[in-house]
């Protein structure tokens, strides 16, 4: 399957879902990494009007968890997050925020994912980690 399809299949996925409510897009796929954008608004606002701790959190688990699946070699179809962790580094208000998630191990059953959030012009906004469980 190619870039583009593969990426579109996996936006389709996403519909009428948390995803699709905050606006979640994967953008980029390699053969070591997917990529996700979602903008900042205020449906991701907390009450001072800035990026929501836990926006950013799904906005990680989210392409963090379809990477598992996207670039398993083992081609196993069902994956969970069992644990997420996050250090939030930068507020933000408006523009879009981009999460790129890269393998750290892959395991027979788990598989840890090292995923930066960035801005749109490059600055750190957060830095997440997330472990993922293959199901049979």
């Amino acid at each position: 399957m190619n870039k583009e399809r593969l990426l579109k299949k996996a936006n389709q996925l996403c519909n009428n879902t948390l995803m699709e409510t905050l606006g979640i897009q994967f953008t980029d796929i390699g053969s070591d990494f997917l990529t996700a954008e979602m903008e900042v608004n205020s449906k991701v606002h907390q009450p001072e009007g800035l990026l929501h701790g836990g926006a950013s959190l799904a906005l990680a688990e989210t392409v963090g968890s379809a990477a598992s699946i996207l670039l398993n070699p083992r081609k196993q179809t069902k994956s969970r997050g069992i644990q997420m962790s996050a250090n939030h580094i930068k507020s933000i208000s408006s523009g879009k925020i981009i999460a790129t998630a890269k393998a750290i191990h892959t395991g027979k059953s788990t598989q840890v994912w090292f995923i930066p959030i960035m801005d749109e012009n490059n600055h750190l906004i957060s830095i997440c980690q997330l472990t993922t469980m293959f199901l049979s």
